[in-house]
């Protein structure tokens, strides 16, 4: 897949109380369904005492691998929510735990779907996205003069500068898509009038946070 979205490698936390219970998302990207049942089972032993441990997740280039457990809670009111979240926004390698401590207020149905989807989708947003491409690494090299120009130019037309480096010129680091590789490169170099070089590499993925 040449893009996609995911949350950054790392373990996320988001709480919330609905009518005095606790409903609690740890969330994780995965790469494997192996990796998916480890941080489950995590979650599972972190939190013991609690009422229930709800997961859902989605792996794959083509999400061939769904997977939900309502976990004692009524028949779809709990995970089927969580992955239709993921599901809507369209979240890859990614397993979410919704840990819930009874608080004595039953919440129906309704609510129960209610709360494990807010809860995921919430907790997800609080985390952040990021998008995955595979895009070569451009290092653009630049005079000082018109560096100012450049980047306003990148941020004008949603480049992502990864890195700047500075010697004797500017080294700016952007990701660039194959496909609009040519079209950069033109026009940049008749924008600066030649004063400009480029150094393609290889292509490979980068994650940019999506705004």
């Amino acid at each position: 897949m040449a893009h996609y979205f995911t949350i950054s490698p790392k373990t996320y936390t988001w709480e919330q109380v609905i009518k005095k219970s606790r409903f609690i998302l740890n969330v994780a990207r995965v790469t494997s369904e192996e990796e998916a049942r480890l941080f489950i089972a995590k979650i599972n032993k972190q939190h013991y005492k609690a009422s229930h441990n709800v997961f859902a997740y989605m792996l794959g280039d083509q999400d061939q691998i769904q997977r939900f457990s309502d976990n004692g809670e009524p028949n779809g009111t709990a995970g089927v929510p969580m992955l239709e979240v993921l599901q809507k926004n369209q979240i890859h390698d990614v397993v979410a735990v919704v840990t819930r401590y009874f608080g004595g207020v039953k919440l129906g149905a309704g609510g129960l779907i209610r709360a494990y989807a807010s809860t995921t989708a919430d907790g997800l947003k609080a985390a952040g996205f990021v998008e995955r491409l595979s895009l070569h690494q451009v290092t653009i090299t630049i005079t000082y003069k018109h560096v100012d120009s450049l980047t306003y130019w990148l941020t004008q037309n949603d480049y992502h500068i990864m890195t700047t480096n500075y010697d004797e010129n500017v080294h700016l680091i952007v990701p660039v898509s194959e496909v609009g590789l040519p079209s950069f490169q033109n026009t940049l170099t008749n924008q600066f009038a030649g004063n400009i070089g480029f150094d393609i590499g290889d292509i490979t993925f980068f994650e940019i946070p999506v705004k």
